[in-house]
């Protein structure tokens, strides 16, 4: 009896231990500190990062996060990583970014954790009237020095494609001495070249893809700035940042944001519902994961609520 009675407390030490270890072990790889809950993003304003911030925005508040997204240049951006201001970042454009970044790649204190987009393109373009004109290159730019009035469009200051513009300008690359950069807006510009072409005027800008200004803007890619811009018309691979040790502290949102590639088709429409039908992000957001479900359950692979449950993407479609 002594014996049994010493089988039947050891058998159940060792059940209350699995079943505590179990315990233990569920919730360390369940539910993330509180801390986490508030994501907190930066948009330089660019469309397609608010595009890409309100998709994942909408996603984390479905699963019970706290997104929010703050309006900053890109070297503020970088900054306040390193200030532990803001945790994420997913428009970390390169190679064009590569200076920006790199002193805080070479510390620590900014992450990349994957590509969200392959494919896209960032270099000098002009309205195809100008290139069939006869500049098509960056080199053809200074031959026309008068026509284009010395003026290169350029978006937001301290924005690296301006950098890249300015360093060319500095250097008299390509005979670009004398020249000025024209900085306003990703708005300011396109604007800018929407009221140029009815008149034909000439002017070169900052163009990239993805953008509706692709379809709206009859234009052309200039080719030979690959020592600025990269090769292949500025061919250019977005990456998603994180402060330092964010995805150790919040692996759950980081399981996410490592799984999340969106493609130039859905960044396109997403940005042409904000720009062209003046939607609001998070709405624009909305419509293209009701449409796009099977696109976008696949980055809820080995994701969970904040509260640690299983998640459906009926958690998410509003």
């Amino acid at each position: 009896m002594q014996r049994f009675y010493r089988m039947s407390q050891s058998l159940i030490g060792a059940v209350a231990l699995a079943t505590m270890s179990l315990g233990i072990h569920s919730s360390a790889h369940a539910v993330e500190p509180a801390s986490c809950k508030a994501v907190r993003f930066s948009d330089p304003g660019w469309t397609d990062v608010t595009a890409t911030t309100a998709v994942m925005s909408e996603i984390l508040r479905g699963i019970g996060y706290k997104p929010s997204a703050q309006l900053l240049a890109v070297p503020v951006t970088l900054s306040s990583m390193k200030a532990n201001k803001i945790d994420v970042f997913l428009g970390n454009w390169m190679p064009s970014m590569e200076d920006d970044i790199k002193p805080y790649a070479a510390d620590g204190s900014v992450e990349t954790i994957g590509a969200n987009l392959e494919g896209a393109k960032y270099t000098l373009a002009v309205p195809d009237y100008v290139a069939e004109a006869g500049v098509k290159t960056f080199a053809d730019i200074a031959k026309n020095a008068d026509k284009f009035k010395k003026k290169i469009y350029g978006i937001e200051p301290g924005d690296d494609g301006n950098r890249l513009i300015l360093k060319m300008i500095n250097t008299n690359t390509f005979g670009l001495g004398g020249f000025k950069v024209v900085e306003s807006s990703e708005a300011g510009m396109i604007s800018q070249v929407m009221r140029a072409i009815p008149k034909k005027e000439w002017i070169v800008f900052l163009g990239w893809a993805p953008h509706p200004m692709n379809t709206k803007i009859k234009m052309v890619y200039l080719s030979g700035g690959d020592d600025f811009f990269g090769p292949n018309y500025g061919g250019a691979t977005v990456y998603t940042n994180t402060r330092k040790g964010y995805s150790a502290e919040c692996p759950n949102v980081s399981t996410l944001l490592k799984n999340t590639k969106f493609s130039l088709e859905a960044e396109n429409e997403i940005m042409s519902a904000i720009l062209d039908k003046k939607m609001k992000p998070a709405a624009a957001a909305q419509i293209w994961l009701k449409a796009n479900a099977s696109t976008w359950s696949n980055w809820l692979a080995g994701v969970k609520t904040f509260d640690g449950k299983d998640v459906t993407p009926a958690m998410i479609i509003k």
